[in-house]
Protein backbone atom coordinates (compact mmCIF):
# COMPACT_ATOMS: atom_id res chain seq x y z
CA UNK A 1 0.00 0.00 0.00
CA UNK A 2 1.38 3.17 -0.84
CA UNK A 3 1.79 6.30 1.59
CA UNK A 4 -1.36 8.39 2.18
CA UNK A 5 -1.07 12.10 3.27
CA UNK A 6 -3.45 14.36 4.82
CA UNK A 7 -3.75 18.44 3.93
CA UNK A 8 -5.02 20.64 6.32
CA UNK A 9 -7.13 22.75 4.30
CA UNK A 10 -8.75 26.08 4.52
CA UNK A 11 -10.33 26.58 1.35
CA UNK A 12 -8.49 29.34 -0.43
CA UNK A 13 -5.91 29.79 -3.38
CA UNK A 14 -2.65 28.56 -0.94
CA UNK A 15 -4.24 25.35 0.36
CA UNK A 16 -5.18 24.41 -3.75
CA UNK A 17 -1.33 25.62 -4.55
CA UNK A 18 -0.40 23.51 -1.77
CA UNK A 19 -2.51 20.56 -3.43
CA UNK A 20 -1.33 20.91 -6.79
CA UNK A 21 2.10 20.57 -5.85
CA UNK A 22 2.05 17.89 -3.72
CA UNK A 23 0.22 15.79 -5.90
CA UNK A 24 2.89 17.25 -8.75
CA UNK A 25 5.20 15.28 -6.53
CA UNK A 26 3.72 12.09 -6.32
CA UNK A 27 2.26 12.52 -3.14
CA UNK A 28 -1.06 10.80 -2.88
CA UNK A 29 -3.65 13.52 -0.58
CA UNK A 30 -6.18 10.95 0.57
CA UNK A 31 -7.93 13.56 2.89
CA UNK A 32 -8.48 17.10 3.16
CA UNK A 33 -8.73 18.32 7.12
CA UNK A 34 -10.26 21.23 8.17
CA UNK A 35 -11.47 23.14 10.87
CA UNK A 36 -14.14 25.70 11.40
CA UNK A 37 -15.61 27.42 14.28
CA UNK A 38 -18.46 25.83 16.19
CA UNK A 39 -20.89 28.84 16.82
CA UNK A 40 -20.31 29.63 12.92
CA UNK A 41 -19.82 27.04 11.00
CA UNK A 42 -17.67 29.00 9.22
CA UNK A 43 -13.86 28.57 8.54
CA UNK A 44 -12.37 31.41 11.00
CA UNK A 45 -10.49 34.63 8.80
CA UNK A 46 -11.99 32.75 5.15
CA UNK A 47 -15.49 33.06 6.66
CA UNK A 48 -16.45 30.21 4.25
CA UNK A 49 -19.43 28.03 5.07
CA UNK A 50 -19.35 24.80 5.61
CA UNK A 51 -20.82 23.51 2.85
CA UNK A 52 -18.63 25.22 0.84
CA UNK A 53 -15.51 23.39 2.05
CA UNK A 54 -17.81 20.09 1.14
CA UNK A 55 -18.20 21.62 -2.48
CA UNK A 56 -14.55 22.33 -2.84
CA UNK A 57 -13.70 18.07 -1.66
CA UNK A 58 -16.29 16.54 -3.77
CA UNK A 59 -15.22 18.49 -6.42
CA UNK A 60 -11.29 17.31 -6.05
CA UNK A 61 -12.65 13.56 -5.25
CA UNK A 62 -10.88 14.06 -1.74
CA UNK A 63 -12.20 12.50 1.47
CA UNK A 64 -12.90 15.40 4.47
CA UNK A 65 -12.75 15.82 7.70
CA UNK A 66 -14.35 18.85 8.90
CA UNK A 67 -13.67 19.77 12.84
CA UNK A 68 -15.69 21.58 14.42
CA UNK A 69 -14.28 24.14 17.42
CA UNK A 70 -14.02 27.04 19.06
CA UNK A 71 -10.79 29.07 19.49
CA UNK A 72 -9.60 27.45 22.68
CA UNK A 73 -10.01 24.24 21.75
CA UNK A 74 -8.43 24.34 18.27
CA UNK A 75 -5.28 23.19 20.24
CA UNK A 76 -6.68 19.64 21.73
CA UNK A 77 -9.18 19.21 18.67
CA UNK A 78 -5.94 19.21 16.46
CA UNK A 79 -4.14 17.13 18.66
CA UNK A 80 -6.84 14.07 18.15
CA UNK A 81 -7.19 14.54 14.62
CA UNK A 82 -3.39 13.99 14.03
CA UNK A 83 -3.53 10.89 16.59
CA UNK A 84 -6.27 9.80 14.84
CA UNK A 85 -4.49 10.07 11.39
CA UNK A 86 -1.39 8.58 12.54
CA UNK A 87 -3.56 5.55 14.35
CA UNK A 88 -5.46 5.37 10.98
CA UNK A 89 -1.98 4.77 8.60
CA UNK A 90 -1.52 8.17 7.37
CA UNK A 91 2.18 9.26 6.63
CA UNK A 92 2.12 12.58 7.05
CA UNK A 93 0.31 15.78 6.59
CA UNK A 94 0.73 18.56 3.84
CA UNK A 95 0.39 22.36 4.78
CA UNK A 96 0.12 25.73 3.09
CA UNK A 97 2.44 27.81 4.60
CA UNK A 98 4.68 30.47 2.75
CA UNK A 99 6.59 32.16 5.34
CA UNK A 100 5.43 32.84 8.48
CA UNK A 101 7.45 31.00 10.62
CA UNK A 102 5.70 30.79 13.73
CA UNK A 103 2.59 29.59 12.41
CA UNK A 104 4.71 26.80 10.82
CA UNK A 105 6.11 25.95 13.79
CA UNK A 106 3.57 25.53 15.93
CA UNK A 107 1.77 23.05 13.45
CA UNK A 108 5.04 22.03 12.66
CA UNK A 109 6.23 20.81 16.30
CA UNK A 110 2.57 18.94 16.78
CA UNK A 111 2.37 16.62 13.73
CA UNK A 112 6.14 15.45 14.39
CA UNK A 113 5.31 14.88 18.14
CA UNK A 114 2.27 12.85 16.55
CA UNK A 115 4.75 10.74 14.23
CA UNK A 116 3.91 12.50 11.47
CA UNK A 117 5.79 13.73 8.27
CA UNK A 118 5.25 17.35 8.05
CA UNK A 119 5.29 18.93 4.66
CA UNK A 120 5.25 22.42 3.34
CA UNK A 121 4.93 22.27 -0.35
CA UNK A 122 5.45 26.20 -0.99
CA UNK A 123 7.31 27.49 1.84
CA UNK A 124 9.35 30.50 1.26
CA UNK A 125 8.74 31.46 -2.34
CA UNK A 126 8.21 34.35 -3.76
CA UNK A 127 4.50 35.34 -2.97
CA UNK A 128 3.90 37.12 -5.98
CA UNK A 129 5.23 33.95 -8.25
CA UNK A 130 2.79 31.52 -6.10
CA UNK A 131 -0.25 33.82 -7.22
CA UNK A 132 1.14 33.80 -10.50
CA UNK A 133 1.53 29.93 -10.89
CA UNK A 134 -2.01 29.74 -8.97
CA UNK A 135 -3.41 31.88 -11.85
CA UNK A 136 -1.43 30.03 -15.21
CA UNK A 137 -1.87 26.31 -14.10
CA UNK A 138 -6.03 27.78 -14.09
CA UNK A 139 -6.71 28.33 -10.58
CA UNK A 140 -9.00 30.65 -9.70
CA UNK A 141 -10.55 32.08 -6.31
CA UNK A 142 -12.95 34.94 -5.16
CA UNK A 143 -12.08 36.70 -2.42
CA UNK A 144 -14.30 36.41 1.05
CA UNK A 145 -12.31 38.25 3.74
CA UNK A 146 -9.60 41.92 3.63
CA UNK A 147 -8.34 43.75 6.72
CA UNK A 148 -10.11 46.96 6.66
CA UNK A 149 -6.70 48.54 8.13
CA UNK A 150 -4.75 47.29 4.83
CA UNK A 151 -8.07 47.25 1.97
CA UNK A 152 -10.81 49.01 0.70
CA UNK A 153 -14.26 46.40 1.06
CA UNK A 154 -14.31 46.45 -2.65
CA UNK A 155 -11.84 44.16 -2.83
CA UNK A 156 -14.19 41.75 -1.99
CA UNK A 157 -15.17 39.57 -4.58
CA UNK A 158 -12.71 40.19 -6.73
CA UNK A 159 -11.30 37.17 -9.23
CA UNK A 160 -8.23 35.61 -8.55
CA UNK A 161 -6.91 36.15 -11.97
CA UNK A 162 -3.99 37.98 -13.77
CA UNK A 163 -5.51 41.25 -13.31
CA UNK A 164 -5.07 40.65 -9.64
CA UNK A 165 -2.08 39.71 -9.79
CA UNK A 166 -1.26 42.93 -11.46
CA UNK A 167 -3.39 45.53 -9.29
CA UNK A 168 -2.40 43.56 -5.86
CA UNK A 169 1.35 44.55 -6.17
CA UNK A 170 0.29 48.19 -6.49
CA UNK A 171 -1.66 48.26 -2.76
CA UNK A 172 2.10 47.07 -1.56
CA UNK A 173 0.76 44.17 0.54
CA UNK A 174 1.61 40.43 0.07
CA UNK A 175 0.00 39.56 -3.05
CA UNK A 176 -0.91 36.00 -0.86
CA UNK A 177 -2.55 37.84 1.66
CA UNK A 178 0.56 35.72 3.44
CA UNK A 179 -0.03 38.32 6.93
CA UNK A 180 -3.74 38.06 7.21
CA UNK A 181 -4.23 41.42 4.59
CA UNK A 182 -7.08 38.66 2.53
CA UNK A 183 -8.56 35.08 2.11
CA UNK A 184 -10.31 33.76 -0.59
CA UNK A 185 -12.49 31.01 -1.69
CA UNK A 186 -10.79 28.66 -4.35
CA UNK A 187 -13.12 27.32 -6.77
CA UNK A 188 -11.19 26.19 -9.99
CA UNK A 189 -8.04 24.46 -11.22
CA UNK A 190 -6.37 21.58 -11.60
CA UNK A 191 -7.25 19.83 -8.16
CA UNK A 192 -10.38 20.35 -8.82
CA UNK A 193 -12.18 17.91 -11.32
CA UNK A 194 -14.87 20.42 -12.28
CA UNK A 195 -15.66 24.09 -10.76
CA UNK A 196 -17.25 24.53 -7.70
CA UNK A 197 -20.48 26.51 -8.34
CA UNK A 198 -20.86 29.31 -6.12
CA UNK A 199 -22.50 32.93 -6.24
CA UNK A 200 -22.10 36.31 -4.12
CA UNK A 201 -24.54 36.59 -1.20
CA UNK A 202 -24.49 39.10 1.80
CA UNK A 203 -21.55 41.15 2.91
CA UNK A 204 -20.80 40.82 7.10
CA UNK A 205 -18.50 42.70 9.01
CA UNK A 206 -16.54 41.34 12.03
CA UNK A 207 -14.05 43.25 13.95
CA UNK A 208 -12.07 45.38 11.54
CA UNK A 209 -12.61 42.78 8.76
CA UNK A 210 -15.55 42.78 5.84
CA UNK A 211 -16.46 39.40 3.97
CA UNK A 212 -18.36 38.32 1.54
CA UNK A 213 -20.35 35.18 2.18
CA UNK A 214 -20.69 32.79 -0.50
CA UNK A 215 -22.89 30.24 -1.35
CA UNK A 216 -24.19 27.52 -3.62
CA UNK A 217 -24.33 28.79 -7.40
Amino acid sequence: MGANYALMWSGGKDSALALQRATAAGIHIARLVNFYDSTTRRVRFHATRTEMIQAQAHAAGIELDAISTTWSEMESRLGAELAALRAEGFDGVVFGDIHLADVREWYESRVRAAGLEHIEPIWGEDPAGLVGEFVESGGRAVITCVDLSRLEPSWLGRIIDQRFLEEIGATGIDPCGENGEFHSFAYQGPGFTNPVAWRPDEMRWESGFAQLDVVPG
